[in-house]
């Protein structure tokens, strides 16, 4: 009889594994759920490489349906290409780096002043002009005030 289980053996383990599979639910849970204002963070010059390779590539091989192949010759391509040629790439990842850090600021500062203030999808500006409109719709003797 050595090294076999008995029936109360194989309960416990199942009870365990009972347990333990709705323990990994809980740890889902707690996970904060992402803010769906809060800005992108902006591309690697290497992504703003391959959002014009994709258009060339596509040009020369309209018929290619598999995204791995693209990838892959971007990666190559990039890699062949010197500092020189990948300036223009950089630049545009720098641009975007420095509206991506100003768009954060104001997102943190919108987070720190509290949600009570928090926009819809509407800038200021529109929800500006709609106040405008509606006060000309009613009385218009009163911009002389």
């Amino acid at each position: 009889m050595k090294g076999s289980r008995s029936k109360t053996d194989s309960r416990t383990n199942d009870a365990k594994l009972k347990r333990k599979g709705a323990g990994a639910g809980t740890k889902a849970s707690k996970k904060a759920a992402k803010d769906p204002n809060k800005p992108k963070r902006p591309a690697s010059a290497f992504f703003v490489f391959m959002e014009d390779f994709r258009k060339q590539y596509k040009e020369a091989h309209p018929n290619n349906k598999s995204v791995a192949a693209v990838g892959k010759a971007g990666g190559d391509k990039w890699k062949s290409l010197s500092e020189a040629e990948k300036a223009p790439f950089v630049a545009k990842a720098e641009k975007r780096k420095i509206e991506y850090n100003k768009t954060m600021a104001a997102y943190n500062k919108r987070l720190a002043g509290g949600n009570a203030d928090e926009e819809s999808d509407k800038s200021k500006s529109e929800v500006n002009d709609e106040d405008e409109e509606e006060e000309s719709d009613g009385e218009e003797e009163d911009d002389d005030e």
